[in-house]
């Protein structure tokens, strides 16, 4: 547990809303690859808003990718501590990193099977 933070909910709740956001800036700034599928998310989002019938699909079609940043959060937190750890080859390290990699292509080919789903329903 961390001595710095606060011992009152609502106060450790603002807390760790502030180390998340710290930690969008620090991956947005750090990685080309959260800023590009950023980007991305910014063009889905209107396209969401055409393709979708409901806001179920709009809600699956934004969300979908929304996984990927969150898989991108997860694999620059993995590549930062193996970094952190040492910059030498290691097997387990690149087990770690190939690891992460493939959680952000997973959630990658989830998001395309949504969309290919939802586009299907729509022009079918």
């Amino acid at each position: 547990m961390n001595p710095h933070a606060p011992r009152n909910e609502f106060q450790r709740l603002i807390y760790a809303t502030r180390n998340s956001l710290k930690g969008y800036v620090r991956v947005f700034r750090d990685e080309a690859a959260f800023r590009t599928q950023t980007i991305v998310l910014a063009i889905v989002i209107p396209l969401a808003a055409w393709l979708g019938r409901s806001w179920t699909e709009f809600a699956l079609l934004v969300g979908a990718w929304t996984l990927v940043l969150a898989a991108e959060l997860g694999n620059s937190a993995i590549e930062a501590v193996v970094d952190r750890v040492g910059r030498e080859e290691h097997d387990l390290a690149g087990k770690a990193k190939d690891a992460g990699s493939a959680m952000v292509m997973t959630a990658m080919l989830i998001a395309g099977l949504v969309w290919l789903a939802v586009i299907f329903d729509r022009l079918g």
